[in-house]
């Protein structure tokens, strides 16, 4: 089959670094599986940060040894790249390489690439020269969700609008766009009975108590906010009267932080019992799973664009209940490897403010990310459902679990992933060799409106038409406790005030339910109509109202498997 030389920065494969990042993770993973499974008779390892090769060759060791010859490429021998005819790039900077292709002749190799977060202010500037920069149809990138396709496919769309208005249509063809998911060495997650006793006598956790895991970076705006597991975790708790125990393996980027972040989380789920490791190091990183019954990741945030933990617990045999947010709705099945609750976020032309503020650089990528994440409501009763349902069945928990661990094995295993990366450089090859020689909108492309360019992410977007209502029981002193939390009160850009959101809570006290823009039109004061309209789901978010959706002309909903 065909082959691509992998283009070796350890950044993009080492994870042995202090700060442990999904996209490190997912090239270790990667490399591992390409040395295990591909269908090659050499390995052509690039050197482009002129590392030396004992370093290198230590890195590959490390991860897994090769059982064949390895072709070292010296980092300026982009010629000697003709010998694999693709280089596998490890993320979506297609564009740049393809100028620098051209001094070794535009036809020498294939480029393939991949994305990761495409929320960054690098991401969103290569996907534009895709198309900008003399990138060819037998080139590729690889995009690890539907979901993340979409948003790619969206952004091109802007660019394409652009250079239709100022300098005409692309005149070569445009690079090739798949969806491949990422993959996982199954093999890697075993649980076994002696870990899982090491773990909860470590972790003072009874053997017959119910565990619930997260795995991840502890960062409220950058990662996806604990509030949401928090509450969830803690409704389930209160509804089935058991022990619930969560324990979070992750780590934050400094001591102050983390204990910060365990200690706002802790507050919200006062009946779970809260428990906490430092998920970086190696021994346990492929052992912590053993320690659940099921896991639990409420992404909200729009840098995340596959999530590899779900199918790592798939892996290990752990059902789970996630938030139905991108790639997470291609990787769990509703209903048969766990629960994928709903979420809602603002519809396209919703962010405008937010795009401008990040391109002009009076908001860091943190604060984008976050302020973006504010406006993501998860379904509560929904995810209490799920949890309490996990938590009082065991064996229909161990059923979604197995049939879970199957799927990983059947999908996600690298070695069912490897051939459809080494069909689509064959495919690539094929092209190239078959080519020819060579041969006025406000809406900024670089930097589009969030909720446009990840419209796909949640469930449904909220409408004017949605129904709101304030929650059972629910008092001014208890919304204002919640949103004055640091995980609730962050990013507060362009959001509800306090004020405001007293305002509706007793403009809605006095009736049973009403339209959200009937509501808006009442509360709010000159200039804010649309952040009070936007702002009500900052108040869904955090459970002080519900929120319904009001009959559509088009219908949608989500799907088993989806």
């Amino acid at each position: 089959m065909s082959n691509a030389a992998i283009y070796l920065h350890p950044n993009g494969f080492d994870t042995t670094g202090k700060e442990l990042l999904g996209r490190h993770s997912a090239g270790e993973s990667f490399l591992r599986g390409f040395i295990r499974h591909a269908d090659v008779d050499r390995f052509h390892f690039w050197n482009v940060a002129s590392r030396p090769h004992t370093e290198l060759q230590a890195l590959v060791d490390r991860i897994c040894p090769p059982d064949k010859p390895v072709n070292w490429i010296a980092p300026n021998r982009r010629a000697a790249l003709a010998e694999a005819g693709v280089v596998n790039l490890p993320g979506p900077d297609l564009g740049q390489e393809a100028w620098l292709r051209r001094v070794v002749g535009p036809r020498t190799y294939s480029l393939c690439g991949i994305t990761h977060t495409t929320a960054t202010a690098n991401v969103m500037r290569m996907v534009p020269e895709l198309l900008l920069f003399p990138t060819e149809d037998y080139d590729a990138l690889i995009c690890t969700s539907a979901a993340v396709r979409d948003g790619v496919e969206t952004q091109l769309a802007l660019v394409r609008d652009y250079m239709a208005t100022e300098h005409g249509p692309r005149r070569r063809p445009e690079p090739q766009r798949v969806t491949i998911p990422l993959g996982v060495n199954t093999e890697d997650f075993r649980i076994t009975p002696e870990d899982r006793k090491a773990w909860r006598e470590k972790l003072d956790i009874p053997e017959d108590a119910v565990v619930a895991l997260y795995v991840g970076r502890f960062n409220v705006r950058a990662k996806m906010n604990p509030a949401l597991m928090a509450l969830a975790l803690e409704k389930a708790a209160q509804r089935t009267g058991r022990d619930i125990y969560w324990v979070n393996s992750g780590h934050a980027i400094s001591d102050e932080l983390e204990a910060a972040y365990h200690d706002q989380t802790r507050a919200l789920c006062p009946s779970v019992h809260y428990r906490h490791v430092d998920g970086r190091l190696p021994d346990v990183r492929f052992s912590i799973w053993s320690v659940a019954d099921f896991f639990i990741s409420f992404s909200d945030n729009i840098q995340e664009t596959f999530g590899l933990t779900p199918i790592e617990a798939m892996a290990a045999g752990l059902p789970c209940v996630v938030t139905d947010w991108n790639g997470y709705k291609d990787t769990v099945r509703n209903g048969e490897d766990g629960f994928r609750i709903a979420t809602r976020a603002p519809g396209p032309g919703s962010g405008a403010d937010l795009a401008y503020w990040f391109s002009s650089n009076w908001m860091n990528y943190e604060n984008y990310v976050g302020a973006a994440s504010q406006f993501t409501v998860m379904d509560y009763e929904e995810a209490a459902s799920a949890i309490s349902i996990l938590v009082l069945n065991g064996d229909f928990r161990r059923r979604l679990g197995e049939q879970a661990k199957a799927r990983a094995r059947q999908v996600f295993d690298w070695a069912a992933i490897i051939p459809q990366y080494q069909a689509l450089w064959a495919e690539l090859n094929a092209r190239r060799q078959a080519a020819a020689p060579e041969r006025g909108s406000s809406v900024n492309p670089f930097r589009p409106d969030p909720f446009t360019l990840f419209n796909s992410y949640p469930t449904e977007h909220a409408a004017l038409e949605d129904i709101v209502a304030l929650a059972d029981g629910m008092t001014w002193e208890a919304a204002r406790t919640l949103l004055q939390s640091p995980l609730a009160s962050y990013s507060a850009f362009n959001r509800v005030t306090l004020q405001e959101a007293e305002q509706i809570v007793a403009w809605l006290a006095e009736r049973p339910s009403a339209s959200v823009a009937e509501m808006a039109a009442a509360v709010a004061g000159p200039g804010r109509l649309s952040f009070v309209q936007r702002g009500i789901l900052w108040l869904a978010r955090y459970g002080i109202v519900t929120l319904k959706t009001a009959p559509r002309p088009v219908g949608g909903g989500r799907e088993a498997g989806a």
